[in-house]
């Protein structure tokens, strides 16, 4: 059975997008910005696993066509998000107008990874026994965003987690940003937050704090992650997703928090200057580095 050095689990969502300018139909999704970030640095040794509505599968094929491996599970639905923003980016309302079915052991078994990352959506994609089940096969890390959205009438609500105490113990790296962060912890100092998380077992705790860069928190130290500046925010949708392929993929190659901090920090900076998924190239993520 092949172990892979890193998978993304989860949903490919059909998205509508909004914004002050115009309004864009398009694939998202954790799953779907990881997979095309990392095909721009390297994608060998990538899993993607994803469960798709059977009108949706060309989406998972388009993927397959770019060179990633891709593992499609049926669903009766797609997820179908919809995401308007202000004239601040920061600033997002969401829909959710369909929901596919919850990923379970049974579908996973045979994914096997030395990083496993679940990006999840909404809070009933991943059970507790499904978080446990994954730990034993590798290291895991979770995107708590979905965990903390629940779906009511359609409409997107922030909620605490009510297992965080029991699933964290289970998880190895967990980001989170500066909103998350507080409806997980109750906290709205990051450095306290951070102690907090890790208390409750996570190893490597990534709080992000858009331009106020990010925080790490691992092994009883902090790393201050400088954010580095854009020329012009065209598209937010997808920056955490991104962070975390950078940060995943330095740590898989070996690399510091501190390193694999300002990789992702920079691979941000070049997904926020355009639309749909990270296009850069590991080039020009150094040169943002060295430039700061």
């Amino acid at each position: 059975m092949s172990v892979h050095d890193l998978c993304c689990i989860g949903y490919i969502t059909q998205d509508k997008i909004v914004t002050t300018k115009n309004t864009i139909f398009m694939p998202g999704g954790t799953s779907f910005y990881f997979a095309h970030a990392i095909k721009h640095l390297d994608p060998n040794g990538f899993l993607l696993v994803t469960a798709l509505a059977d009108a949706d599968m060309s989406v998972a094929e388009d993927i397959r066509k770019e060179g990633i491996e891709v593992k499609t599970l049926p669903s009766a639905h797609s997820v179908c998000f919809e995401n308007i923003y202000g004239e601040n980016q920061n600033e997002r309302t969401q829909r959710v107008t369909a929901k596919a079915d919850p990923f379970t052991m049974e579908g996973l078994r045979d994914v096997n990874a030395r990083i496993i990352h679940l990006g999840s959506l909404l809070a009933d994609d991943f059970s507790l026994d499904v978080i446990k089940y994954l730990s034993g096969k590798g290291l895991l890390s979770v995107d708590v965003q979905g965990f903390l959205r629940k779906v009511d009438n359609e409409k997107v609500l922030p909620v605490d987690w009510p297992e965080k105490k029991e699933a964290l113990k289970h998880i190895h790296i967990l980001k989170a940003n500066e909103t998350e962060m507080e409806v997980l912890t109750g906290c709205k100092e990051p450095h306290e937050a951070a102690l907090l998380i890790a208390d409750w077992g996570v190893k490597e705790v990534l709080l992000t704090l858009g331009d106020k860069g990010s925080l790490i928190y691992a092994k009883g130290q902090f790393h201050e992650i400088p954010a580095y500046s854009a020329l012009q925010i065209v598209d937010a949708t997808g920056c955490g997703d991104t962070y975390m392929v950078g940060y995943l993929y330095m740590r898989n190659k070996g690399a510091s928090y501190q390193e694999a901090g300002c990789f992702a920090a920079a691979m941000c900076t070049i997904k926020l200057q355009t639309h749909g998924p990270f296009r850069g190239t590991e080039a020009e993520i150094r040169r943002i580095i060295n430039l700061a």
